[in-house]
């Protein structure tokens, strides 16, 4: 059995752009950077309270390592209280949000990021 998750891996086509998007806009942290190669680093970003991180990974840079792996979008899936200020927030910091949805099973929105990658946000209960 495994008993929760640790990270998810999405590929940016900038690392830096993605960085600034996640930390500027969101308000994660930098968890993790390091470099790993010539001009290629490892970059982790996560929420202030939360112990899941974000690897930011350049596609170029995982094609070439190893082209079988798909770095397309994975569906993504947050959780967050309180999502009237959450959206309101987010709109004020220029991302691109849905429109708050209730449905019988709670209330969520949807996002992007600077690659127009969509998100989900639910609503924590």
């Amino acid at each position: 059995m495994i008993p929760k998750l640790a990270k998810v891996t999405i590929y940016v086509e900038n690392q830096q752009q993605a960085k600034h998007f996640w930390i500027d806009r969101m308000g994660y942290r930098v968890a993790c950077e390091h470099a790993v190669g010539p001009g290629l680093n490892w970059l982790e970003v996560a929420a202030p309270d939360s112990r899941i991180s974000f690897v930011l990974y350049p596609k170029t840079a995982m094609q070439a390592q190893n082209p079988e792996v798909s770095v397309g979008h994975p569906s993504v899936i947050l959780c967050a209280h309180n999502l009237d200020r959450l959206h309101h927030k987010m709109k004020k910091n220029g991302i691109e949000v849905g429109e708050l949805e209730e449905f019988p099973y709670g209330r969520m929105f949807s996002f992007c990021d600077q690659d127009h990658n969509p998100y989900l946000v639910r609503e924590e209960t």
